[in-house]
Order: C-alpha cells, then sequence, then structure tokens
C-alpha cells in the first residue's frame, strides 16, 4: 500500500461559519430515488411490476417527491412512468420526478414519458468536475456551462405550457468541484430555468463520489450557497453517496448548512457503497424528538418490500431495521435493558429512556421481536426477561445466577445461540419436571386449630425409589406443614430460606408460580411449583427444591 499516490481533499478556508452551532429542528424534504439510482445499481434491474409495488410502498411511507426513473435510458424505465401516469397510480400531494442529460433526443423522449402527469419534476444532471472536464468530456468550463445552460433552457422552452412542472438540476460531482465555478454554475442555472419565487429550482448538490470527511462536505456547502445570489429563488438539496461510509453525516451536516431537500434511498441502495440511507436519517431525526414525516411503524413490512423488488438484503446490524439491532446477547447490556423497562412500566414514565435502546423498538412494529437473545456471552438475567416477556414467570432475583449458569453451560455445549424456546424448554425440564427421587402421590391440607389460633395440617403419600411413603405434619401455614410432614429423615440438612409466587395469568384459568429456596449442605437451591393453587403450587415448589438438591450434592 502507497498513500503517497492519494491526493488529500482541498476544502474551503472558512473562519465564519455557522453550521457547527445549528441544531436541526424540522425534517427536510424527502425525494426517494431508490427507482432511479437505487435501481440502476441493482445486478438485475426492478421489473415493471416490482417498480409499481415498490412505488406504492414509498407513498404509504409519507414520500411526497419520489424519482421514478430515467425514461430515455431503458424501456423498463419509459414503462413505469407511462404505467404510473395511465393507470392513476400517482396520489394527488406527489410529485413524480425524472432524470435527463441535456441532449435534445433524451429530453423529448423523456417530456414523452411524462405527458398527462399532474405534478412532475424535470430534473437535469451534468458534470461539472474538473475530472470528469479533462478526462470524460475534454471540456473547459465554458463548454461544460454552455453545455448545462443549453439543456435547461431547451427543456423550458419545450415545457413551457405544461402545468404543474418544475425543474431541478444537478451539478455531479459538486464535491469534486472548485467552489467558485460551482457558484457560477449554479447562479446561470437559476436564470437559464427562469426560477421564480413562486416557482423555485431545485439546486440539488450530489458527493456523486463521496471524498472528504462530512465537515468539509457541509463547510462546502456553507461556503457556496452563501455565494449564490438570488438564493429565494432556489430550494438547496442534497445527494450524499456513501464511499467513505459517512454518507448520514454528510447530509445530517449538509442540512445545518443550509439543505432544505434530501435525495436518498431506502436502506442506502445504490452505485458501488451506495446512496444515503433515508431510513437512518429519518429515524435519527425521530429519536431526537423531530416528527421526520416518513412513517416506519411497519419495519418489518417495508424490509419485506425492499427485499423482494430489490433482491438486496438488509443487513442484520443496519440501523433501526436490522434483526439484530435492538438484540443483547451480553449480560451487562441485558441486564440494564431489563433494569430499563422495568422502571419505565414502574413509573409510567412517558420518555422513552431504555439503556442501549435508542428508540422504542415498538414503534417501528417490532415489539413482538425479542430484544434479549440467549447465547455463551449472556448474562443471569438475559435468561431471566426471556422467560418473564415471552412466558410470565417472573423468577426472584436470587434464583438468576442458578438458572443463568444452567443456561450458560448449555449454550456454552450447543455452541449456538438459544431460542425462547428453548430456554423454556430448559426451565421446564429443570424445575417444573423433576419428580425424582421423590414424588408425591396424594394429599389433602386442612385447617385445624382452636381459640383462636390457626393451624394447618398436611397429610399425603410420597413415592421415593417406588416405594410409598405415607406422611403428616402440622404448621403456620400449607408450606410449613408440608415441611414439617417432610421433616426427618426425608428432609435432613434443609432448611427454609425464601419464597416467593405470583399469578401466571388472570381469570378463571389462571396458575400460581410458586419459587422455594432451601439451603442444604450450605448451598442455596431453588424450586418451582405450578398449580391453579397456590398452596398446592408453594408444595411442589419445596418437593422440587429437594429433588434438585438431592440430585446435585447427594443424600
Amino acid at each position: 500500500m502507497n498513500a503517497e499516490k492519494y491526493r488529500p481533499f482541498v476544502g474551503v478556508e472558512m473562519t465564519d461559519r455557522k453550521w457547527p452551532t445549528r441544531v436541526q429542528s424540522k425534517p427536510p424534504i424527502w425525494c426517494s430515488v431508490d427507482l432511479r439510482d437505487g435501481n440502476q445499481a441493482l445486478p438485475e434491474p426492478m421489473s415493471l411490476d416490482s417498480k409499481l409495488a415498490f412505488f406504492a410502498e414509498l407513498t404509504r411511507i409519507g414520500f411526497k417527491e419520489i424519482e421514478v426513473g430515467f425514461p430515455s435510458a431503458s424501456q423498463t424505465e419509459y414503462d413505469t412512468v407511462r404505467a404510473l401516469i395511465e393507470e392513476n397510480l400517482i396520489p394527488e400531494d406527489v410529485t413524480i420526478q425524472v432524470l435527463v442529460q441535456a441532449r435534445e433526443h433524451l429530453i423529448d423522449r423523456t417530456l414523452d414519458a411524462i405527458r398527462g402527469a399532474k405534478h412532475v419534476i424535470v430534473h437535469l444532471y451534468s458534470n461539472t468536475s474538473p475530472l470528469h472536464r479533462r478526462v470524460v468530456f475534454g471540456m473547459d468550463k465554458k463548454e461544460t456551462l454552455e453545455l448545462a445552460v443549453k439543456g435547461a433552457r431547451m427543456i423550458v422552452e419545450k415545457t413551457r405550457e405544461i402545468p404543474g412542472i418544475r425543474y431541478e438540476y444537478s451539478p455531479e460531482s459538486f464535491s469534486a468541484t472548485e467552489p467558485e465555478y460551482s457558484v457560477e454554475v449554479l447562479t446561470r442555472m437559476l436564470d437559464a430555468f427562469e426560477a421564480t419565487e413562486e416557482r423555485p429550482l431545485i439546486l440539488n448538490l450530489p458527493t456523486t463520489t463521496e471524498i472528504c470527511t462530512p465537515n468539509r462536505f457541509a463547510d462546502l456547502v456553507e461556503y457556496v450557497w452563501s455565494r449564490v445570489p438570488g438564493r429565494e429563488r432556489a430550494i438547496l438539496s442534497i445527494h450524499p453517496h456513501n464511499d467513505r461510509g459517512t454518507g448520514v453525516a454528510d447530509a445530517e451536516m449538509a442540512c445545518l448548512a443550509g439543505a432544505q431537500r434530501g435525495e436518498g434511498t431506502l436502506f442506502g441502495n445504490g452505485e458501488r457503497t451506495g446512496n444515503v440511507d433515508i431510513v437512518t436519517l429519518a429515524l435519527n431525526l425521530y429519536t431526537q424528538g423531530v416528527d421526520p414525516g416518513l412513517d416506519f411503524s411497519r419495519m418489518n413490512d417495508v424490509k419485506e418490500v425492499y427485499e423482494t423488488a430489490t433482491g438486496m438484503r438488509v443487513h442484520e446490524r443496519s440501523p433501526y431495521a436490522g434483526d439484530l439491532v435492538f438484540t443483547a446477547f451480553s449480560g451487562s447490556h441485558q441486564d440494564a435493558i431489563r433494569k430499563g423497562l422495568a422502571w419505565r412500566s414502574r413509573e409510567k414514565e412517558k420518555i422513552w429512556e431504555v439503556p442501549y435502546l435508542i428508540v422504542d423498538p415498538a414503534d417501528l412494529g417490532r415489539e413482538w421481536e425479542p430484544i434479549v437473545r440467549i447465547n455463551s456471552q449472556s448474562g443471569k438475567g438475559g435468561a431471566a426477561f426471556v422467560l418473564q416477556e415471552r412466558y410470565g414467570f417472573q423468577l426472584p432475583r436470587a434464583m438468576h445466577p442458578e438458572f443463568g449458569l444452567l443456561v450458560k453451560k448449555t449454550a456454552d455445549k450447543a455452541g449456538a445461540e438459544l431460542s425462547a424456546e428453548d430456554v423454556f424448554r430448559l426451565f421446564v425440564r429443570e424445575y417444573l419436571e423433576v419428580n425424582a427421587p421423590y414424588r408425591l402421590k396424594s394429599h389433602e391440607i386442612t385447617e385445624t386449630g382452636g381459640d383462636g389460633h390457626s393451624a394447618v395440617r398436611f397429610s399425603g403419600v410420597i413415592e421415593s425409589d417406588k416405594e410409598a411413603h405415607t406422611i403428616s405434619g402440622e404448621g403456620n401455614g400449607p408450606i410449613d406443614a408440608f415441611f414439617s410432614a417432610m421433616r426427618g429423615e426425608h428432609l435432613t440438612g434443609f432448611a427454609f430460606s425464601s419464597y416467593h409466587e405470583h399469578a401466571i395469568s388472570s381469570g378463571s384459568d389462571a396458575k400460581a408460580a410458586a419459587y422455594i429456596e432451601l439451603t442444604y449442605r450450605g448451598h442455596g437451591v431453588f424450586g418451582v411449583g405450578l398449580e391453579n393453587n397456590v398452596s398446592i403450587a408453594s408444595i411442589k415448589g419445596v418437593l422440587c427444591a429437594v429433588n434438585r438438591a438431592i440430585n446435585l450434592y447427594g443424600e
């Protein structure tokens, strides 16, 4: 590798920049270029049906400006525009946009494609960078500018009588163009398109190839925009790409530098590393309390339409939309998320503040997906969280290390992630189906006592080694009575430590879960009982703890 072969970006010198201290308090005008810029970047371009389905999804999301194609570039592009118009698929408040170069036959083909459209933006572009002027076109600055001006005037003359038409101009490779030349080009194009305050020209500044850090791009946008006369006749737009992986930052900083409009694609699809990701841009605003004007509350549906139409896949770590972005495997993260969600529920907090989750997954329609997932890296609280969220079992905090260790060993042995069903099956096997060495065959609980003293008597049959043992005992409650009945040879070395219980569900079919902790030979051991009757659930919990302790540490 030889870094000396690369020339560092030379930006503009600014001492009075305004953008670093600004805060974005409203969204830009959004324009989706999925059907054109995103489409041309696909190994297999979208079919007509795919483009129409994608267009419908974009309108559901809330886009009011959608670049639908490059009608002079291919028959499918042309047919898409015609189908949208002829089949009346464009909502009244949506403007379609079409791209064209400054050549008369391409302009004519484009204008034929948009016949009958009520609201349309004709988007002219030309490359202005010195590299393209020198290497691709063999033109100087004057020739490059005159070609763009000629194309603009041609479009205006051919569309002067068409109602509902607007214009956009993009100096392709803006970020690689000399700043003073950019000012000259943009100024001339305002006049060439006969822009007015009533019908402003969209001046769209692309980072066609991202070649500098986002702060230098923001400097460039503010520098050029502040020097264009007649800015009241223009809408400043940006079109960032992502070659350096900082397209989102380019867009956010450019909006602070004066951009009023942003072009991009869902999930950043586009040439090379893609366009700026509008999903991320919009939801970044949302997390700051700014309504982005785009609806991503059906994120899984949006992903499905996108993946079906493009053949691309949304990466698991893609912000907001990836399958794993609201998932914690780390033990400390799981514990913090669990506590944060519990705190919000307990305090009835309206403001969203949960550790590690910058947005409520439910806002994106992802409330049924597991936030906490289990593997060998997971902590003691993760498994407890899964049991509570999916199955209603609220393990007492003191039980978390015991069950967490069981889960960790199982995940280590499997060498893979454990599903919620795997965790639940382990819980059932370890706590609800422990029937040896002791098994309760029959029981009876009666109240005894008098003279104001209440007591409970337990009598029943316990099976051990296929032998039945009749037991009985009294206590101040069912647990104490059963413990008393089992005392002696059956419970040598056991001491009662703690008890927790809660209802699993409500109504006539409600079950009670009882968690019993016993101490045996210096070890704390938990048992769980589940029954419609809380007393029986508690007794089963004691028996479970006894069985588990003996199985673990011997009689």
